[in-house]
Formats: C-alpha cells, structure tokens, sequence
C-alpha cells in the first residue's frame, strides 16, 4: 500500500496491467476500498488471507496459564511498532506480580525499563514449543501500518486471548470482547488485561479466538484453493 503512493506509480502499474488479465490480492480487506478505486476498473481485487500452519492448531494450552500470569509482546523493537506499550504497561508490570516477555529483533536504539523481560529474537519453534502454550496473551500496541500480522493469527489458531490498539488491521482480526479487546488508552488496557487473567475469559477468549481463524483463514491448504480459483478466473479472462 505504501508503494501505490510513491508519486507516479499508479500510472505506471496501470499501464502494465491494461496488457493482461490481473488479480491483485491483498492479505487484508481493509486494504480493498482504495485497490478498487485505483484499479479496480483493469484488474479483479479479492483479499486472500495468508494461512495458518497447523502446528499453530495443535498447541496444547493445558488446563491454567503459568504463574505468575505471562503476557507476551511479539514484534519488531521499533518506535512505531511498539508504540505506546513501554507508558501504558508500566504500572501493570513495574509494581505487580505478572510479568510482560518481550520477543523480538532489537531495530531501533529503544531503552527497555528493568520489568520488560527481553529475550530477542525467537525461532517459529520456540513461540510454538514454549511460550504460546504457557502465556496468558498477545499483547500489541502497534501504530505501525499493518498488513494482516502474521504473529496475531498464530497465536489465536494457539487459543491465545488478544490486546490490541485501534487499528484497522487489529480490528480485522480482533472481535473486541470475543477473542481478545482494543484498547484506546492505558484505562483500557488496564481493565482488559485483568478480564484477560480470569481462566474461564481466558479460555472463553482463546478457544473463540481459535475457532474463528479455523475457519478464516484456515490453513495454507486453505490459502492455496483461493488462489487456484482466482487464476482459473483469470485463464477464462484471458482466453475469451
């Protein structure tokens, strides 16, 4: 989406598209309005959500999250990225018994307070093997425009309860009350994470979470029929 408004670009992919039959699929549909209206006349747009791998299905959460309760933050280590987490989080983590574990590359110069328990980067196996089967939730505060994110459908396919801010890709993803909360400010952080530590809302949320990415997207099998049936419309387009 940020390369379509690089000066010029529009006119230049719809130059190359009015030669050939063209389906552009974004991994989002809040990114469809504005692909049908700078395209939407030469090209067929339909989202295609990226797939879950199975493994992410299979976790088993046990019976009880570990306690002290364990709230994980998987993500990049920008400004923009972790946005407002670091102020919001502080008298939720600084002065009580949960602990906040921070998972991610280090790509900005960003000072971590003592009771964010870093560990850089993790490896898929890692996030399957120890932490997503023992954690209460997800937590993210992104302001970073996002696509579909990746780690958000994973850990729900693990059963994971959500927090996310307000953005348009979380609120794709996160049925507030459902499967997980967005939350506009620390007040609503606050209360969402302490709903979140009940085990029967943690497992209302987790098990909600699971059944909805189950069934969209389901799995990269699942990913891989909707593209086979967006080229056969386009071999249709093209030989008529």
């Amino acid at each position: 989406m940020q390369f379509i408004r690089i000066p010029g670009m529009k006119a230049l992919l719809r130059r190359a598209f009015r030669s050939r039959a063209v389906a552009i699929c974004p991994n989002a549909g809040w990114m469809q309005t504005e692909l049908e209206k700078s395209f939407g006349d030469i090209a067929t747009i339909q989202p295609v959500p990226f797939g879950i791998d199975p493994r992410w299905f299979e976790i088993d959460r046990g019976k009880s999250p570990a306690q002290p309760h364990e709230w994980l933050v998987v993500s990049r280590l920008t400004r923009a990225k972790l946005g407002p987490l670091l102020e919001w989080c502080a008298p939720l983590f600084a002065r009580e018994s949960r602990e906040l574990h921070l998972i991610g590359p280090m790509q900005e110069n960003i000072h971590l307070p003592d009771w964010v328990r870093y560990h850089g980067p993790a490896s898929p196996e890692d996030l399957c093997n120890r932490w997503f089967p023992r954690a209460t939730g997800l937590i993210t505060l992104s302001r970073h425009a996002e696509g579909r994110p990746q780690v958000i459908l994973e850990a729900m396919a693990a059963g994971l309860p959500i927090i996310a801010s307000r953005l348009p890709a979380h609120e794709g993803l996160v049925h507030d009350k459902h499967t997980g909360y967005i939350v506009d400010n620390p007040e609503q952080l606050a209360l969402s994470v302490q709903r979140a530590e009940s085990h029967e809302t943690t497992y209302r949320l987790g098990a909600q979470a699971r059944k909805n990415v189950h069934e969209t997207p389901g799995t990269w099998d699942d990913t891989a029929k909707h593209f086979c049936t967006i080229y056969r419309h386009l071999l249709e387009k093209s030989s008529t």
